[in-house]
């Protein structure tokens, strides 16, 4: 009994000591976040490279100024700091909620900005602003390391105007800044912000694509990763194998995808965009070109993810822009099944910025925009060097339809996607088969020696499985996808690839 109750009094004592513990423990912890304070990256998300919502490409042009010398990580602060006040200026013109101006502007320069949206305001004016390219040089960073002095030149952004939430207007601008900042509570702050010049929106060049041989071939997906092909199942060999069979067609071009989330949105993985590298060395070993298209999967277009796409775009185009085997870029595969989820203006405009954007880094290859059917083929004509097309109809109307687009523009005409899915079993059983697939290629193959088109057909494989997120659950839309192929899934070649190859002949 006496061992008993000690036993008892030995619990109570832990179990006291235990609550003090964790009383004491809660008490710290709580007084450590409220000696920490407000961590501004964090309330805004900009606690990581990957959640920042703003950036811009940036280009320091120089570093010299008469004061001391700036040390890198100031000078990476300073950086942050003056495009997050971008943001939020942008924010707050276009919201009308000031609260994120009280971080990045002094008391002086908040006012004039607070004045100006309480104006807007008062006139249900709205302004919605990015910015695509910066070019900073610093000109003064004070001995005591709390002032500086910036020129940003050729700022290149675009503006839209909203009354009443009605769109009323965009443009793009190409403006220089003068800016001062000053270092308060750790933090750079716009002290004056000072538009000095207004320069002509650059013009982008065309790509003479008359010098481009008659582009003949395919999209191209490998047999086992269809819409995957940059993935855990990346082989060169593989790509060597398909890339021998695609040459003994006879062909010169595959068309090749790029998906937004699976190279990484704005930050690209370097594995990727070696995978892409050596998809391109295979590619020129078999005499093949490339047409890359871009942002498969994409689907925001909104203003404010403009930065992160541009940042997406720049690391890829860079990387393989002088490659031998690239013969030209799509910017996004069927945009305009995208106009009614997230209206066509925005589709629109996103199209244009990027093909600005691409083509002041590389202006030497063609850029095309992938539109899902003829219709749609001369919205940006002017922008593109070849208007591309996508046509699953009837062949009996293709060269009525390829011939009216071609006196519609001065621009080569691409067929960029056409096929026909021979699946022909419970789902569609009166559906065409392989001897239907063969006359279908039979037809085109007449067309195309008449009119000599530009062409990529859909596509070399028949595929064992679909992705969900490219035709969803139903049945008879994943069967019908997988049987585009001229290659069937046990590798036996149908009658429409025999038609193929000897369509020189």
């Amino acid at each position: 009994m006496k061992s008993n109750k000690t036993l008892y009094r030995i619990f109570i004592i832990l179990g006291f000591l235990g609550i003090n513990a964790a009383v004491l423990f809660g008490i710290s912890q709580v007084m450590a976040y409220l000696n920490t304070g407000a961590d501004r990256a964090k309330m805004l998300h900009l606690d990581s490279n990957e959640k920042r919502p703003y950036i811009p490409e940036t280009i320091w042009t120089s570093l010299d100024n008469p004061g001391r010398p700036i040390e890198k990580a100031n000078l990476t602060k300073i950086e942050r700091d003056y495009l997050d006040a971008w943001q939020a200026k942008n924010d707050a013109f276009f919201t009308g909620d000031t609260r994120g101006i009280f971080d990045h502007y002094t008391t002086k320069a908040r006012a004039k900005i607070e004045a100006l949206i309480t104006a807007n305001s008062d006139t249900k004016t709205f302004i919605e602003t990015t910015t695509h390219r910066h070019h900073l040089a610093l000109e003064f960073y004070s001995a005591d390391g709390t002032l500086v002095v910036l020129t940003d030149k050729n700022v290149w952004g675009t503006q839209r105007f909203y009354q009443s939430e009605n769109l009323i207007s965009q443009q793009d601008f190409n403006d220089d800044y003068k800016v001062i900042l000053l270092l308060e509570d750790g933090f750079w702050r716009v002290r004056h912000i000072e538009k000095i010049a207004t320069h002509p929106i650059p013009v982008s060049a065309t790509v003479d694509v008359a010098r481009l041989a008659q582009m003949q071939g395919v999209n191209y997906y490998p047999q086992h990763s269809p819409w995957d092909t940059f993935g855990p199942s990346f082989d060169t060999d593989t790509l060597d194998r398909d890339f021998k069979i695609i040459k003994d067609l006879r062909l010169n071009t595959i068309r090749v995808f790029i998906g937004y989330k699976d190279f990484g949105k704005a930050y690209v993985p370097q594995k990727k965009l070696e995978r892409l590298q050596l998809l391109l060395n295979q590619a020129h070993s078999n005499n093949l070109g490339v047409v890359v298209t871009l942002f498969d999967f994409y689907g925001d277009y909104s203003m404010q993810d403009w930065t992160h796409t541009n940042a997406h775009l720049k690391q890829i185009v860079t990387a393989v822009k002088e490659h031998p085997a690239l013969v030209g870029w799509d910017i996004k595969n069927e945009p305009d099944l995208d106009f009614d989820s997230r209206t066509k203006s925005n589709v629109l405009s996103w199209l244009q910025q990027s093909i600005r954007y691409l083509k002041s880094i590389d202006n030497t290859h063609f850029v095309t925009i992938g539109w899902s059917n003829p219709t749609a083929a001369l919205l940006l004509e002017d922008q593109v060097d070849l208007v591309s097309y996508h046509y699953y109809k009837e062949l009996q109307d293709l060269a009525t339809v390829h011939q009216r687009l071609s006196k519609a523009t001065t621009k080569p005409v691409f067929l960029q996607e056409f096929g026909l899915s021979s699946y022909h079993g419970f789902w569609n059983m009166f559906g065409p088969d392989q001897e239907d697939q063969a006359a279908y290629y039979q037809k085109f193959v007449e067309i195309q020696k008449r009119d000599s088109l530009h062409y990529l057909f859909w596509t070399l494989y028949d595929f064992e499985n679909i992705p969900q997120n490219v035709a969803g659950d139903l049945p008879w839309r994943k069967n019908k996808q997988a049987y585009f192929g001229i290659i069937n899934k046990s590798g036996v070649k149908d009658k429409a690839y025999t038609i193929l190859k000897n369509r020189l002949d």
